[in-house]
């Protein structure tokens, strides 16, 4: 199981911290935020990867491909195209994970489940390395299920990355087979909760 430490919000203290512990895999919600945090870092850290777990808007495809070394929200047909174009105009290859809306909560991103098969197949035929399936389950529900049915929908899939997990329910998430947890609160302390919830 791999930390993905969450520093959305962080300042460059928290982030320097965990660095000097050896954290070296960071999950951000924001693209615009990851360069402020980031952009310089990578330089200096060449053993730094990056991940993208926040809702893309396509016409911000080039900059995250410019800095995250893999996109775990891809959900829909339109921001997969934006990112293979974006990929090989880089002259690179991109890793993502599809992120399924295992609650179908209409406020949330994420391919509905019963789409998942499709939109795993459509982007690899548009050259993106699928590595495996994003969840985060509705708040108000045991999370259990909802790991249940993405590692479901990873295995018809011949997928074996399931990124699950937050600082509340990362323990569950490993029960169910997590290979990757995002955790920000239970290691950086509280954020500002006036943000929406999204990926801890």
């Amino acid at each position: 199981m791999v930390l993905t430490a969450v520093t959305k919000t962080q300042p460059a203290e928290a982030l320097a911290a965990a660095l000097a512990t050896g954290q070296r895999l960071f999950g951000e919600n924001r693209v615009q935020e990851a360069q402020a945090h980031w952009a310089e870092l990578r330089s200096r850290v060449p053993d730094l990867e990056l991940r993208l777990i926040g809702p893309l808007q396509t016409n911000k495809a080039a900059d995250a491909v410019a800095l995250f070394d893999v996109v775990e929200t891809l959900d829909r047909e339109k921001l997969a195209d934006a990112l293979a174009t974006a990929a090989a105009k880089a002259g690179r290859t991109l890793r993502v994970l599809i992120q399924v809306n295992t609650g179908e909560e209409a406020q949330k991103a994420g391919v509905p489940p019963e789409e998942a098969d499709g939109l795993v197949r459509y982007a690899r035929d548009k050259g993106l390395i699928v590595e495996g399936l994003m969840c985060i389950p509705p708040a108000d529900e045991a999370s259990g299920p909802h790991f249940a049915l993405l590692r479901k929908i990873a295995r018809r899939n011949g997928l074996d990355t399931l990124s699950m997990g937050m600082s509340g329910d990362y323990e569950t998430a490993i029960r169910f087979g997590a290979t990757h947890v995002r955790v920000g609160s239970a290691l950086f302390g509280e954020r500002n909760r006036s943000e929406t919830p999204s990926s801890d």
